[in-house]
């Protein structure tokens, strides 16, 4: 693997972990792999399995039911579980780094307790919300608009799209605007109950990954509770920036580990195919 062949050591815990991850997904994903993104369908028994492992809640605080491990750990299992399916590896680190990191690191302790120990089980799903059509990481050009009604509810109007997660999810940590004249200061998150009243979601058609969850989600006069509000209104921008990083830096393993099982594949397919009256390898 790439960390032996640089001759650095990633700890003992952490190659216990990968060996752990890679053998769960040799057994529970890989046999899947071909015949989900077939049918375009992600295996919803694995979300349990996953939080099972600790694997859900990997960076999220014990108190909650985490695992408190390092990102390098989140790094490890990206690339293990991509290594048996690059569809669940999207959709577990849209689950675990961009929903669950984001309650932990920035989530008050009520909303901690709300949705952390569910999430971490796979008994609920998570995702975040934060592309729009004409919008990608350009986040202030976003047009979600999420309006104070009264002292106590937002009213969420807008939609999003290119949503991990977000057909079969049940929780979405939204980026809206709270004040749209504010620029980067006028952006918020706020968790959003999916199975709310006015939300809408279609499943995109997409040219790969097709076993992961992909949506488009509409929000029509959505109620939401202020104290779905993470952390403080118009400091939304600042959280999504400090966690871009972290973010990245986790998605970069689940491109190894597909890079990793095409050239294995490609291997294996060497030392049968013949030509010429020997093995192309």
């Amino acid at each position: 693997m790439f960390f032996h062949s640089m001759n650095f050591s990633i700890g003992e815990d952490n190659e216990a972990l990968r060996e752990t991850v890679f053998k769960f997904a040799q057994k529970e994903i890989a046999p899947l792999a071909d015949k989900i993104d077939k049918e375009n369908s992600f295996p919803n028994q694995l979300w349990k399995k996953l939080g099972e492992l600790g694997l859900l809640g990997i960076t999220a605080n014990t108190k909650y039911g985490g695992s408190e491990m390092s990102y390098l750990a989140h790094c490890i299992a990206m690339e293990e579980i991509s290594r048996a399916s690059a569809s669940i590896g999207l959709s577990y680190g849209a689950f675990s780094n961009l929903c669950v990191n984001q309650i932990n690191r920035n989530g008050n302790e009520e909303q901690k307790e709300k949705y952390l120990p569910s999430l971490c089980k796979g008994e609920k799903v998570g995702a975040l919300a934060m592309s729009e059509t004409g919008s990608g990481s350009d986040v202030v050009s976003m047009k979600l608009h999420a309006e104070k009604q009264g002292n106590n509810t937002y009213l969420l109007n807008g939609s999003k799209t290119y949503i991990t997660n977000g057909v079969y999810g049940d929780f979405v940590v939204t980026v809206c605007k709270t004040n749209p004249s504010a620029g980067t200061k006028g952006i918020s998150l706020i968790v959003v109950d999916l199975n709310s009243d006015g939300i809408n979601r279609t499943k995109i058609d997409k040219l790969g990954w097709h076993a992961s969850d992909t949506a488009e989600i509409s929000f029509d006069n959505v109620k939401v509770p202020k104290e779905n509000l993470i952390g403080e209104e118009g400091k939304g921008f600042y959280y999504l920036m400090n966690g871009l990083q972290l973010e990245r830096l986790i998605f970069v393993p689940s491109c190894i580990g597909a890079m990793e099982l095409a050239i294995s594949e490609s291997i294996k397919y060497m030392k049968e195919r013949k030509s010429f009256g020997q093995t192309i390898d």
